[in-house]
């Protein structure tokens, strides 16, 4: 059977993963998660042999990289805040961008507060488990529509030890917990125009329903901004991420809202909207 070098494999891996500009870089994480060992490792010992199942395996997962298939659908895993959270096809892939919201929502609650949270779309769970991770006094209710993607949030909760305080609840936007009351709401919502060019690695593999909204982008906002005010307790916040270029059109759509503001990512780019509900009912 076959047997291979790490710098051998590397090559090889590399070499069939030529046309990705993440080529090198993603068969160093794929054969670094496969042996177990950190860069630096393989980096010192480039002439370690592998074994014919390691090659085997390895090749596999090029070969599954090679189709595009996200690293993180084939290493089941993505870490978000901080924290290692278990993703599969059923759930959107946890972006760096959106530990934006997970700070917003800090910022406004302090890390002491007693909040009840509530994230919309959940999805892997990755913003409610974070911040029932980080707040240790918060209730979050985490909604989504999908069975598949909750049972995924159910794990993670677990993984992280925060499970007796987040409960999951699969409902269409807020429709399951209306009667409910809470002090922050907190989505990253589908915000993809229909017929917006994306890559081939999220339009071929990540689900369509928690990227698109529609012809504008906008349907998911307008649906939830109104059912975000019905739950909110007065003064109680609305956080969500938003899209490219979308800020003016949900400035209209939070017209009636108190302290409207924008947060910029990195790149300098609109990334997240909040909202305060007023005072009255």
């Amino acid at each position: 059977m076959k047997t291979q070098t790490v710098d051998g494999a590397l090559r090889e891996g590399a070499a069939r993963l030529g046309s990705l500009p993440t080529a090198r870089r993603d068969a160093e994480l794929l054969l670094m998660r496969l042996l177990g060992v950190e860069r630096a490792w393989m980096m010192a010992h480039p002439d370690a042999e592998l074994t014919a199942e390691q090659v085997e395996r390895f090749e596999a997962r090029i070969a599954r990289r090679a189709r595009h298939e996200p690293v993180q659908y084939i290493l089941g895993e993505q870490e978000f805040y901080g924290l290692a959270m278990k993703v599969t096809p059923a759930v959107l892939i946890p972006r760096p961008e959106t530990e934006h919201l997970v700070e917003a929502v800090i910022a406004k609650v302090g890390r002491d507060a007693a909040a009840r949270i509530c994230d919309v779309g959940t999805g892997s769970g990755a913003i409610a488990v974070a911040l029932a991770h980080e707040l240790p006094r918060a209730q979050v209710t985490a909604v989504d529509v999908s069975r598949a993607a909750l049972d995924v949030a159910a794990e993670n909760a677990q993984r992280h030890d925060v499970a007796e305080r987040v409960r999951l609840v699969e409902s269409d936007l807020l429709s399951a917990v209306r009667g409910e009351r809470f002090d922050v709401m907190v989505s990253n919502p589908p915000y993809v125009a229909e017929g917006e060019v994306l890559e081939a690695q999220v339009r071929e593999y990540e689900p369509h329903g928690a990227l698109f909204a529609g012809p504008t982008g906008l349907e998911v906002y307008r649906r939830l901004i109104p059912e975000a005010w019905e739950v909110l307790v007065p003064a109680g916040w609305l956080v969500m991420e938003m899209g490219h270029g979308q800020r003016e059109a949900l400035r209209e759509l939070l017209a009636g809202w108190d302290a409207v503001s924008f947060i910029e990512d990195l790149q300098g780019i609109p990334r997240v909207a909040i909202a305060r509900r007023s005072g009255g009912e």
